[in-house]
């Protein structure tokens, strides 16, 4: 028994041990990865040739894991779907290299907004499965590829807002399947085709800002499943088509920036789903129709500068769903119809520059939801209603170049949103509110051009959102508050009133203000000296007196001070006297500065023709002169200030350098003593401090030559002393230490105005672009001329702070060579 037990026992252990052996197999089997399939390795190929996601095959080789990649069963891409939030923080490749034949069945693609540059491969089109194409947002250019217009599977075609050109082809007439298109935003020029008309699916169609004219095919009238059609921005022209009631489905109509003329609105009443309307900056030429008030869907209307002639139609009070009305710039007469208050939903409403008369209906004042109100350059009259209080979502009010009356209402400062606030050219009267402080997010208040009268409310200085305060021409008393001004205020306009006092010195504490103007008014005492480094100011017809303060002479034009009879100048400034016991020269003064750069690039030339002249005259004498007896032959190699050497001839040194190996105070820097049995010598006693290096061994004067000595002369004149140890550091890293300003002539005042600052730095490097070691870097003398009519822009940071570093690696401004 027992030995038949452990006989069961062997046989059992022996079975086991097969079937698990056997199990372990298939599984390593199962788990042991397949080499992938010809196509699948084509796949990931293709995904790693576009470099697009380089940091993540590190990560994980299976590019089926990789962001924006699915794929079906089989392991095989499905859907290509990145955007630019996938691509932010992470360095790709621009280039749009992308190989579709090796993805027979990807269904969807989409690369929006990556700034992708290049033009659509012609192997797109043997995706054939492909249904959803977007490449939006990108730079690509070229034609359309014809191969698209085999994917006749294509659902949505989306190529926005690219530089695509060329004709729009007519093969996309096959693309049957196709319901949204989208060639917005690019530079597609000819006509539009009318094989788009055979796209019966199609529900959206944009074309909008290229360059197609023509008319609109009547083709396009059977697509009667559109919703939105946007052929706004082309040079489309003639009378729009009856026919465009076919599309009775239509929700979005964009028409606008072309040339239609003819009756455009009554052919569009009877689309009664529409919800938005644009056909401004067009030539209507026609009223607004009565039909429009047909149109009950419509939620945004503009018919901005289209030639509308006739009155605003009541039927306009019916829509009310209205957010957005605009019909600025045309000839609409008549009086605003009471029936607009009846839009309880508009937010926007925009009548300005049009012919309309008569005062503004109390029922306006019942749209609690508008937030801009425009009714500028009008003939409307009368009091402002002290209703506009309950326009508490205001945040834009103007009611400017109108002929209203009365005074500023205390309603007003009810309108506690309100951002911008113009009144300014109409008839107001009495003084300007206090309570106006309420509007804590004003940024600009304009009241010019009209009768307001009254000193200026201290409180309006507690308006700290403001940028522009706007009051000229108007009645107003009284001294400027002597306190602290809104710091954001950029202008200041206060001229034609009745003001008095002194100037307040907090003006000049405004940082950012750029518009200065208190002309015509009856201001006393002196011009406060932090005035005058503002970039525009006029403070012309006054009673100030005394000197103007130094650095005036570039602050003010003669114009702008004029008209103050008791102002006199330190410096010579055309038209006013020189103040008592003043010399007629102040060294310290800006004058110099305008004195000095505009004639460096015409009396240079002259100094720099005697210097050269001198020089090699200089020269040639030496070559024989008994220098060479003295230093008996002996023959120095010259080596450059960065320790290379300058040059490969070996020439005689400078008098002044020591025998042994010394450095000397020339233009060439180390001089060490060579063998006097060397041949191909060019002999050179003596240097200027004025002469090219490179003259030393060629004896060959050249413009480069002329250039480098320009050079020498500009910093010169720039430093007050000759550059020699500027020069000799400027191969060495401690250039970056060296600020411009320590450079300069002492005797040159320290305040410069944007302008001089900007020349100064402008001939500081050409000056060292001209002293560039190896001659081909320097520029011409015609590329220097050329460069003082070349339009800067402001320097990128303080004046005070450049460094020599900067404008030797030409970091403020680039010189052409």
């Amino acid at each position: 028994m027992p030995s038949s037990v452990s006989i069961s026992l062997v046989i059992l252990v022996w079975i086991t041990t097969i079937i698990i052996i056997n199990h372990v197999g298939s599984a390593n089997t199962s788990t042991v990865a397949k080499p992938q399939s010809p196509p699948l390795a084509q796949e990931a190929k293709a995904l790693n040739q576009t470099q697009w996601w380089w940091w993540r095959n590190e990560e994980n080789p299976n590019h089926c894991k990789w962001d924006g990649i699915v794929c079906n069963d089989g392991g095989s891409v499905i859907e290509i779907n990145l955007d630019y939030t996938f691509w932010y923080g992470n360095p790709y490749s621009r280039n749009f290299i992308f190989n579709f034949s090796s993805f027979p069945n990807l269904v969807r693609f989409k690369l929006a907004g990556m700034g992708l540059y290049g033009s659509i491969p012609p192997e797109i089109g043997s995706v054939s499965k492909l249904t959803y194409l977007n490449l939006s947002g990108n730079s690509l250019s070229g034609e359309l590829p014809l191969s698209l217009t085999k994917l006749t599977q294509l659902e949505k075609l989306d190529i926005s807002f690219n530089h695509m050109s060329g004709p729009i082809p007519l093969q996309l007439g096959n693309l049957s399947s196709l319901v949204e298109l989208y060639l917005g935003g690019n530079h597609f020029s000819g006509t539009i085709p009318s094989t788009l008309g055979l796209l019966t699916c199609l529900t959206h169609l944009d074309l909008h800002s290229n360059q197609i004219d023509g008319t609109i095919p009547s083709e396009i009238y059977n697509l009667k499943n559109l919703t939105a059609l946007h052929l706004g921005t082309n040079n489309l022209l003639s009378p729009i088509s009856s026919k465009i009631g076919k599309l009775k489905n239509l929700v979005s109509l964009d028409l606008s920036y072309n040339t239609f003329t003819g009756p455009l609105l009554r052919n569009l009443s009877c689309l009664k789903n529409l919800t938005h309307l644009f056909l401004c900056s067009n030539k209507i030429n026609s009223p607004i129709p009565l039909e429009i008030g047909e149109m009950r869907e419509l939620r945004h209307l503009d018919l901005h500068d289209s030639s509308l002639s006739g009155s605003i139609p009541s039927t306009l009070g019916l829509l009310t769903y209205l957010t957005h009305l605009d019909l600025q710039l045309n000839q609409i007469n008549g009086t605003i119809p009471s029936t607009l208050g009846l839009l309880t939903c508009l937010t926007y409403l925009d009548l300005h520059s049009n012919q309309i008369n008569g005062t503004v209906p109390s029922e306006i004042y019942n749209l609690k939801n508008l937030m801009v109100l425009h009714l500028g350059t009008n003939s409307l009259f009368g009091p402002i209603s002290s209703k506009i209080g309950k326009l508490k979502n205001l945040v834009f009010l103007d009611l400017s170049n109108n002929m209203f009356t009365g005074p500023l209402l205390y309603e007003l400062s009810r309108l506690t949103r309100l951002q911008y606030l113009n009144l300014s050219s109409n008839k107001l009267s009495g003084r300007i509110s206090t309570n106006l402080e309420n509007l804590v997010h004003l940024s600009v208040l304009d009241l010019s051009l009209n009768k307001l009268s009254g000193p200026l409310p201290t409180q309006l200085t507690n308006l700290h959102a403001l940028e522009q305060l706007l009051l000229s021409h108007n009645n107003l008393t009284g001294s400027i508050p002597r306190v602290a001004y809104p710091f954001k205020l950029t202008t200041i306009d206060l001229s034609h009133n009745l003001l008095s006092g002194e100037i307040p010195p907090q003006l000049g504490n405004l940082y950012f203000l750029q518009y200065l103007d208190l002309s015509h008014n009856n201001f006393t005492g002196n011009i406060p000296p932090n005035l005058v480094y503002r970039y525009e100011m006029d403070l012309s017809y006054n009673s100030l007196i005394g000197p103007l303060p130094e650095g005036c002479d570039f602050a003010f034009r003669p114009e702008t001070i004029m008209g103050n009879k008791d102002l006199c100048c330190v410096q010579n400034i055309s038209g006013f006297p020189y103040c008592p016991g003043s010399p007629h020269i102040t060294i310290g003064s800006t004058t110099n500065w305008i004195k000095i750069i505009p004639p460096i690039v015409i009396s240079f030339i002259f100094l720099l023709l005697g210097i050269v002249l001198l020089s090699r005259q200089k020269i040639i004498e030496n070559t024989h002169s008994e220098c060479k007896a003295k230093r008996n032959g002996d023959i120095f190699s010259i080596w450059n200030y960065d320790g290379n050497i300058a040059f490969e001839d070996i020439i005689t040194a400078t008098e002044d350098f020591d025998i042994k190996y010394c450095i000397g105070t020339g233009d060439f820097g180390i001089a060490r003593p060579l063998n006097p049995n060397s041949s191909n010598l060019t002999t050179l006693a003596g240097t200027y401090g004025y002469i090219a290096p490179e003259l030393a061994y060629t004896m060959v004067v050249n413009e480069k030559c002329d250039v480098y000595s320009f050079s020498v002369v500009v910093l010169e004149t720039i430093m007050g002393r000759h550059p020699g140890e500027l020069i000799s550091s400027l191969a060495s890293s401690s250039t970056q230490h060296i600020l411009l300003k320590d450079v300069l002539d002492p005797r040159l005042s320290p305040h410069i105005n944007q302008t001089i600052a900007q020349s100064v730095v402008l001939v500081v490097t050409l000056a060292l672009a001209g002293l560039c070691s190896n001659p081909k870097s320097r520029p011409t003398m015609k590329q220097v001329s050329q460069e003082f009519f070349v339009q800067r822009s402001q320097l990128p940071k303080p004046f005070a702070e450049i460094s020599m570093q900067q404008l030797m690696n030409q970091e403020i401004y680039v010189i052409e060579k």
